[in-house]
């Protein structure tokens, strides 16, 4: 007859304790610390038991404003300080409080044989909340370090290739941690854990770890997303090549791609490539015919623009395109004052309907606003009769081809 000793080693079964309480959702964690507080086993242990609150941490002021059900499955919020440095702010006390021991009667009470079960199980849980919040505020402080720049900005581009295991090696060569910051531990909060960005967005912890592939998928998206306003500004005659876009990203952001890569960024992104993306860019051919571009002004409406059926376009300037790419390659390469397209247009007499926009008596005050400056310019199309119907061909074209009608349009014509 064979034994089979199922005994499991007491260290074994403590790390498998903790690792299932790391895992546990904020929820659980917060009406445990409640429940526990609460019993009488802790009520028998508070003369050895300090409840207190993490060193360098936090609590929101105004938590209790935040739903019950928002606040249970977010950490806390990150803010800016007025020195522009970053603090995390927890939304609930039970995510930072730390209970301290008077280790020496501890000691002596639960040596007795007749320690009762109960008050060992509830000495247990105070010391897993313990382990978990000291961890978790160890692993917010690196993670606000390693992300500033995102974490101010809220921008993708902002982001950094982060590892857990990078975080469990600073944290373990760094911190004071009386627990062992190990990769498993790390990746069993990050899994449970999101937080608040100072705009007030919910983000999952682990979206701040991204592996280099998912950085390079944001700044492949966003060069293809700027393609279209750097064609409708006359900078690109055509979509960007995956060799194109592999240089911009050499060339102004230091990331450097094999046109393969890009391409296969592009396909888990579901972008086309640049011969299907040129079958959406019918603006630019809807618009073949069109008069040069002319300041939007008294004068030059006198001298530029005739008093004739057509079709127009107006632009002015929106700080889009420009201020977005800081010191990207579309500030560099454009000229000063780029414009976009703020509204299309058609009318029997092209100088006086313009004179209404530029009067602000068109019954279009978004319009007349972005006219104030006197930099607006406009193009235009004779067209001598059913000048409507042009005018609804290229509004349609131009929102099939951007994804959204011209900022000033208020209707479809």
């Amino acid at each position: 007859m064979q034994y089979h000793n199922n005994k499991i080693d007491a260290g074994l079964l403590g790390k498998i304790v903790l690792a299932r309480f790391l895992e546990l959702p904020l929820r659980t964690v917060d009406r445990l610390v409640i429940q526990t507080e609460s019993s009488t086993g802790f009520t028998f242990l508070r003369p050895w038991v300090t409840v207190g609150q993490l060193e360098g941490t936090q609590v929101a002021h105004d938590a209790a404003d935040i739903p019950q059900n928002q606040a249970s499955q977010i950490l806390g919020e990150v803010r800016e300080a007025g020195d522009r440095s970053l603090m995390f702010l927890y939304h609930r006390d039970s995510y930072a409080r730390e209970y301290r021991f008077d280790e020496e009667g501890m000691n002596l009470m639960t040596s007795r044989l007749d320690f009762p079960t109960e008050l060992a199980g509830v000495l247990r849980r105070l010391r897993l909340i313990n382990t978990r919040n000291r961890l978790t505020h160890a692993l917010m402080q690196a993670v606000l370090a390693s992300q500033a720049a995102y974490l101010h900005s809220g921008q993708a581009l902002a982001l950094l290739p982060l590892t857990q295991a990078e975080i469990s090696a600073r944290l373990r060569s760094e911190s004071n941690l009386s627990v062992v910051a190990d990769t498993g531990r790390i990746s069993r909060l990050v899994r449970v854990l999101s937080i608040a960005l100072p705009n007030g967005e919910a983000v999952p912890l682990g979206g701040l770890f991204p592996k280099p592939r998912q950085v390079h998928c944001h700044f492949v998206d966003h060069v293809i997303k700027r393609e279209k306003a750097w064609m409708l500004q006359g900078i690109l005659w055509e979509p960007l090549t995956d060799e194109a876009i592999a240089a911009i990203l050499e060339r102004e952001y230091g990331i450097n791609l094999l046109r393969r890569t890009v391409a296969n960024i592009r396909h888990d992104l579901a972008i086309p490539d640049c011969r299907s993306r040129s079958q959406r860019m019918n603006y630019l051919a809807a618009t073949e015919g069109f008069s040069a571009l002319v300041p939007l002004t008294h004068q030059a409406l006198r001298t530029a623009v005739p008093s004739q059926p057509g079709v127009y376009e107006i632009r002015a300037a929106l700080g889009s395109p420009m201020s977005e790419v800081k010191e990207g390659w579309l500030e560099k390469s454009a000229s000063p004052g780029t414009h976009s397209v703020v509204y299309i247009g058609s009318t029997r007499d092209l100088r006086k309907r313009l004179g209404d926009h530029l009067r602000g008596s068109s019954d279009n005050v978004l319009l007349y606003n972005h006219l104030a400056d006197g930099t607006a310019r406009v193009r235009f199309r004779l067209v001598s009769e059913e000048w409507r119907w042009a005018e609804r061909d290229l509004y349609r074209v131009f929102c099939e081809t951007f994804g959204t009608s011209p900022l000033c349009n208020r209707m479809s014509p």
